[in-house]
């Protein structure tokens, strides 16, 4: 799996609308939608990283609830990512501020709404497991290990 890229994303619904960000791919100039996710720092563990990310996109704290699934994805780029996809909640009443400069804004939006520009087809596959109630325990990858 060399050059694989290790991502996260958090997947927050409530009422029938999810939180995503708004952001451009780097590449293309188009607005997307994206759960809010991002890379692994150096030792950090998958659910370190997406509380961290959706902190970081969002402002919100995060609580990851369960594990959606692992998403692989050949991106526009070229690059190959492993999305590990968790689910979870952001306190009620407060406001989503991005603390990233590349988010755009938040928003709170319903799948049809996504799907007019999602990021990747990972965006829309991990909302349609999430609706279809895939859930897995957070033992699942709660697991750090290290030879070091």
């Amino acid at each position: 799996m060399t050059g694989w890229r290790p991502t996260v994303a958090a997947i927050i619904e409530r009422n029938g609308r999810f939180l995503m960000v708004e952001e451009t791919d780097g590449v293309h100039p188009e607005r997307v939608f994206n759960q809010p996710a991002g890379h692994l720092d150096p030792d950090e563990t998958l659910l370190e990283a997406v509380v961290r990310e959706t902190l970081e996109e969002t402002g919100l704290p995060f609580t990851p609830q369960a594990f959606l699934g692992v998403y692989h994805l050949k991106a526009r780029n070229g690059r190959d990512y492993l999305r590990a996809a968790f689910i979870g909640t952001v306190p009620e009443g407060l406001e989503p501020r991005p603390q990233d400069s590349v988010i755009l804004a938040c928003r709170w939006l319903t799948r049809e709404e996504i799907a007019s520009r999602p990021r990747s087809s990972a965006v829309l596959a991990c909302i349609d497991d999430f609706l279809a109630g895939t859930r897995y325990p957070l033992s699942a990858v709660a697991h750090s290990l290290s030879d070091r």
